[in-house]
């Protein structure tokens, strides 16, 4: 269990301001030993000032940061025991890859026989055997990301932080990355720390998340948790795609003036002589517009008392033909009760 285990990061009410903007905005946060945690969040959420707090590149307007129990106030960056990795990967051009990721030991003054051993072994993990004499601009995009994660594991930090290191590739390239760098953070059990606006990334490989907003932290929790629980309607409308009821149109529906939140895969698209269960809710509609996405659909439902929802269908009977063929059509949308997910505060989209 998390509770159990060892606080690799600590954050204890952090603040960082520029002038009038509060980049961070009172945080306070625990990263464990050996978790894969992301930072999730729009542009300007604070994520990646967070990032920077910790390798000591910014410095906090107030609070507290420690690492394994240590105040990092005063500490400058290479004294920390942390590595960062960037996206522009940030190799040396005029050196082989063997000597980028080994540099961090040569300035560590390991002896020739040792640093080669474990530039090899390094090399192995990042599944680039063979490529040490090769100078980075002979390798691929995700080539060069596994040259620098090596650079950045070779000397064995307690944490490593990754600022969107995946954000230059392309989107297949990218998916088979967020595999690869699950894979290995398991192989050698150190923290990650992962900065990302990118939502199935952190979904994808993260233990935990933090969904960032406006510098404080909406929602903490597994990928599970926001996903299937968010608690407000930013974080609903952030993590995934998700309608947003609220408070009059939820009344029609739940009988509660609570606004509510459910994904559009939860809701099912029936004929509108369909009885209703009673552990189903339901509304009458019209499919207003059908957009064919290949794997699945997305229909756009006009609701008869106002408002609409949007269904999404994976397409495992239908063709493209029959789902655009849907648009105009009298439909009932019904959903199990139990996947509305009340919600409250602010919130950045509507349903």
């Amino acid at each position: 269990m998390a509770e159990q285990r060892s606080v690799a990061v600590r954050f204890s009410h952090v603040s960082r301001h520029f002038g009038e903007v509060r980049a961070v905005d009172d945080v306070s946060l625990e990263l464990y030993d050996g978790e894969f945690f992301s930072m999730l969040g729009p542009s300007g959420s604070g994520k990646t000032t967070c990032l920077r707090l910790i390798a000591g590149f910014e410095q906090p307007t107030a609070g507290q940061i420690e690492l394994h129990g240590r105040s990092l106030v005063g500490v400058p960056p290479y004294e920390r025991d942390v590595n960062t990795v960037f996206q522009d990967y940030a190799l040396f051009p005029h050196m082989s890859v063997g000597e980028n990721v080994g540099y961090g030991l040569m300035v560590k003054r390991v002896p020739k026989r040792e640093r080669q051993e474990r530039v090899h072994d390094m090399l192995e993990l990042v599944r680039l055997p063979g490529l040490a004499d090769r100078k980075p601009s002979q390798l691929s995009g995700g080539q060069r990301q596994r040259v620098a994660l090596a650079r950045a594991l070779i000397n064995h930090p307690n944490v490593l932080l990754l600022d969107e290191p995946l954000g230059a590739l392309d989107l297949k390239l990218r998916q088979q990355m967020q595999i690869e760098l699950k894979s290995i953070q398991q192989r050698v059990g150190i923290t990650f720390v992962y900065v990302t606006h990118d939502q199935e990334e952190a979904l994808t490989m993260s233990d935990r998340l933090a969904v960032f907003n406006q510098g404080k932290i909406e929602q903490l929790g597994t990928p599970a948790e926001v996903y299937e629980r968010p608690q407000t309607e930013f974080v609903a409308g952030f993590v995934g795609v998700s309608n947003i009821v609220r408070a009059e149109a939820a009344r029609k529906i739940t009988g509660e003036p609570v606004s509510f939140s459910i994904r559009p895969e939860k809701i099912r698209l029936c004929p509108p002589e369909t009885p209703t269960a009673p552990d189903l809710y339901s509304e009458e509609g019209m499919i207003r517009d059908v957009v064919y996405l290949g794997m699945y659909t997305r229909y756009l439902v006009e609701l008869r008392d106002g408002g609409d929802l949007t269904v999404v269908e994976q397409n495992l009977q239908s063709t493209s033909m029959d789902a655009l063929a849907a648009k105009g059509r009298q439909v009932k949308l019904m959903w199990k009760k139990e996947f509305n997910r009340p919600i409250g505060g602010a919130g950045s989209r509507s349903g």
